[in-house]
């Protein structure tokens, strides 16, 4: 059975405590474990709730946000509708947007259709460091008001941000498959966690402004309480162009911070959809500004500020790396420490031992490598599995990946373009490159297709652990095989790279499972499941080593992170 064809249902499933949502890895959809409506009714009722009325509404409790069911036909025609809504509307240009005024530039970035380069998305004005200094300014002076509204105020407008992004999700799914080169199902999972990010850091936000629990003595009284610390900037990447925006932005300005967001110059047009979202939703302006530019015009400008308070960042090691160090050292008038949160990249291992189902472990690890094209920092790079059953899962991995077909994303295959023609001459180097350490057993081939980005999902065995394809990565559709003899091998295998951020084991030796909670150094660890998909506020995201600052995305400690304690100490004399 192909992937495509058993992604074919979505509903919302439970798992625990929390609502675990179906996965949109491959093909339109991709169910995971069901359980029975009962379970479902008490998990949502066990999900953080508030009846704490903000701005004027109460928030319903947090859940996360379902998938649509795209073998439903009105689900794919709203889809197509959103398709033909957003091709008459290509050729739009995204402006700056700083202290709430919309500005134009002689700088242009240009944004095309991954999977047809020849089709132009629109443009983009290009900021200057001039407009560097109008935006610190406009954040700053935007903050004396929005730090001082109540929490249920910014709370109340956080939320509604998701909200409206949920009634235009069609839509911007839409952008997300011409401009990112998503299938439908990638694409409208990425809005989903953009409105789960933006519910849940609301929700947080509530929480976080209740006073902090400390020992009391006789004669006075402490509290202790926290509160934001001003204006930051914010960096995402291209590959999640609505959820990671939204998040890395929603959750400081929930908190009570005001930011500079310069997206990705590969997406702007989306994160330009979203910022006319936070004006109908009521944003202060000033509160999000918004610089398209280039790194080396406005980025190094933006980090260097002596006003800048933090930096949120999530992009490649090298850039993480460069950005942190140049964070750390303090400039003139600079008043305090800058906070840098770098959330990086991995190389990904997924373990498979001799107990298993080998070809529900072979569909789960082509899910995880291959969901769009292997763009994903979660993405599966490397699968560790026992020699007594290589030959079989290497045959089980080729079959299933070798039915994936290749072809534009809003045609809905499971397989687009990789981003852009520097990331495909990238993918390329290194396929050609691995061919001269590994064996190559499927794929490994550019696809001629529009003009398009196509990249053949490509799988090596014969991986030596200590080899390039196994510890550099590669960001693309390229899956390497190790070969272990056991699970010490494995483990070893797994956890010896630079990268620590996702990892998975498949078995059902329950000892080797409770070893693997032990010793697999992995900030996300996934057991007998695919190793992509995490859900906001059920798997806090975020990796060990050189993965990144372990931030914890989507979870309850996030907001923490751009607010700082106040004790204080009252006597009880007079």
């Amino acid at each position: 059975m192909s992937l495509r064809t058993e992604a074919e249902s979505s509903t919302t499933r439970t798992c625990g405590c929390a609502i675990v949502r179906v996965s949109a890895t491959i093909g339109a959809t991709a169910a995971e474990s069901p359980v029975g409506p009962a379970r479902w009714r008490r998990a949502r009722r066990s999900l953080l709730h508030t009846d704490r009325p903000s701005g004027g509404r109460v928030l319903t409790p947090y859940v996360p946000e379902p998938y649509s069911d795209f073998t439903n036909p009105t689900s794919a025609a709203r889809y197509r509708a959103a398709l033909d809504t957003v091709a008459a509307r290509l050729g739009e240009r995204a402006l700056l947007v700083i202290g709430g005024e919309h500005i134009d530039t002689k700088g242009s970035i240009e944004s095309v259709n991954p999977s047809n380069p020849d089709q132009r998305i629109g443009t983009a004005a290009s900021a200057t460091k001039d407009h560097v200094e109008q935006a610190m300014a406009a954040a700053w002076d935007a903050y004396a008001s929005w730090s001082r509204k109540t929490a249920e105020e910014r709370a109340g407008i956080v939320h509604r941000v998701g909200d409206l992004i949920l009634e235009r999700k069609f839509e911007f799914a839409a952008w997300q498959s011409y401009e990112a080169g998503k299938n439908w199902g990638e694409a409208e999972a990425d809005v989903a966690e953009a409105v789960d990010f933006c519910r849940y850091y609301a929700h947080q936000a509530l929480r976080m402004s209740e006073p902090v629990e400390v020992v009391q003595v006789d004669g006075e009284t402490n509290t202790s309480m926290l509160q934001p610390i001003g204006a930051g900037v914010v960096i995402p990447p291209w590959n999640f162009p609505l959820a990671i925006p939204a998040g890395m932005a929603m959750g400081p300005v929930a908190a009570g911070n005001t930011v500079i967001l310069k997206p990705a110059s590969n997406t702007p047009l989306i994160a330009w959809a979203f910022m006319k979202v936070l004006e109908d939703a009521g944003m202060p302006a000033g509160v999000v500004n918004f610089l398209p530019g280039s790194g080396g015009e406005i980025g190094d400008a933006l980090i260097d500020h002596p006003r800048t308070r933090f930096v949120n960042f999530t992009g490649s090691k090298e850039v993480g790396l460069r950005i942190a160090e140049r964070a750390a050292k303090v400039g003139t008038g600079q008043k305090w420490l800058k906070r840098a949160y770098m959330e990086m990249g991995g190389k990904d291992a997924l373990i498979i031992d001799d107990t298993v189902d080998i070809e529900a472990a072979a569909t789960d690890a082509v899910r995880s490598a291959f969901g769009f094209q292997g763009q994903k920092c979660s993405a599966c790079s490397r699968v560790i599995v026992f020699d007594s059953v290589h030959d079989e899962l290497v045959d089980a991995v080729v079959e299933i990946a070798s039915k994936l077909t290749i072809g534009a994303a809003i045609e809905n295959f499971p397989v687009g373009p990789v981003i852009s023609a520097a990331q495909h001459r990238s993918i390329m180097a290194e396929i050609e490159a691995g061919k001269e350490e590994a064996t190559l057993v499927m794929g490994g081939h550019a696809i001629e297709k529009d003009g398009g980005y196509y990249i053949e999902p490509t799988v090596f065995v014969d991986v030596e652990p200590d080899s390039r394809l196994a510890q550099h990565e590669i960001f693309g559709p390229v899956l390497s095989i190790i070969k272990v003899a056991d699970f010490d091998d494995a483990l070893a295998v797994a956890n010896g790279t630079e990268f620590g951020l996702t990892g998975g084991v498949y078995s059902n030796d329950e000892q080797r499972l409770a070893r693997a909670k032990r010793e697999f150094h992995a900030g996300n660890l996934y057991l007998n499941r695919k190793i992509t998909g995490a859900l906001v506020g059920v798997q806090p995201f975020g990796g060990f080593n050189m993965s990144g600052s372990n931030a914890k995305a989507g979870g309850p400690d996030y907001l923490r992170l751009f607010m700082e304690m106040k004790s204080i100490a009252e006597s009880h004399r007079k």
